[in-house]
């Protein structure tokens, strides 16, 4: 791995990069479309965040752009980010402080629930018991997520507990406080949808867990220790055994 002492957050870049890259592995990527950021100082002003329309699978540590979401010529030069990607996390940073970190993809079956009359994910499996009652339905989809659109979701991000949004008609987006955890809950979230749209495939009803239990489930997978820095420790050492560029 070559350390880069001269760029700032050198190991959040990383992670970030590793994050990328397992997400084009699972084919939750969009082409060159999608966006990830993480806020790096304390109000949340200062992001990283992807450049723009660089495929996921080869983002590297040091391609990340450190952007401003005070400094009005953000958009402006060679190394502008992608306009949506900046009205969607340029809005999520500057409104939402516990939005330390944002991942947002239109994964499959994330945006096949996002496509549903009810985005409602209820409670089949354990996997969907993790967001039970922890999901914010965005049902007022506004086109292209410029500044205005971007705005607009941010404000909807008003329950700290809710760190997932369904973005109706679009796809979905996840925050939290560190990039393993919000990839873990993106990775998690993404193979509940699948669950709930393979079980409505089969026509069959559906065995739907009691609120108590549903939220009891809830509650021991967020005091469930370490799992997320676990997942992606495991997959950057994937990375590494393979002899991946991403912590270049």
């Amino acid at each position: 791995m070559t350390i880069h002492h001269n760029i700032s957050h050198w190991a959040e870049r990383v992670d970030l990069a590793a994050a990328f890259r397992w997400t084009a592995r699972l084919n939750m990527h969009e082409a060159v479309s999608n966006h990830f950021s993480l806020a790096v100082n304390e109000d949340g002003s200062q992001f990283l965040m992807n450049p723009n329309q660089m495929h996921f699978a080869r983002i590297r540590a040091s391609d990340m752009l450190l952007i401003d979401a005070n400094d009005p010529k953000t958009m402006e030069g060679p190394n502008a980010p992608d306009p949506t990607a900046w009205g969607l996390h340029g809005g999520l940073h500057r409104l939402v402080p516990h939005a330390r970190c944002a991942m947002h993809v239109h994964s499959i079956h994330a945006t096949v629930l996002a496509s549903l009359a009810d985005s409602t994910l209820p409670p089949i499996d354990q996997n969907c018991c993790t967001f039970y009652d922890r999901v914010v339905i965005d049902d007022g989809y506004g086109g292209l997520a410029f500044e205005d659109e971007g705005a607009r979701c941010a404000a909807l991000f008003t329950d700290p507990k809710k760190k997932v949004m369904v973005m109706g008609n679009h796809g979905v987006l996840v925050i939290g406080d560190t990039i393993a955890e919000t990839f873990n809950r993106m990775y998690y979230f993404e193979r509940a949808a699948e669950t709930y749209i393979r079980a409505l495939q089969t026509g069959q009803p559906l065995r739907v867990l009691p609120h108590d239990i549903a939220e009891k489930t809830a509650q021991q997978i967020e005091a469930y220790p370490e799992q997320d820095l676990r997942h992606l420790s495991e997959l950057k050492a994937l990375l590494d055994r393979e002899g991946s560029d991403y912590a270049s």
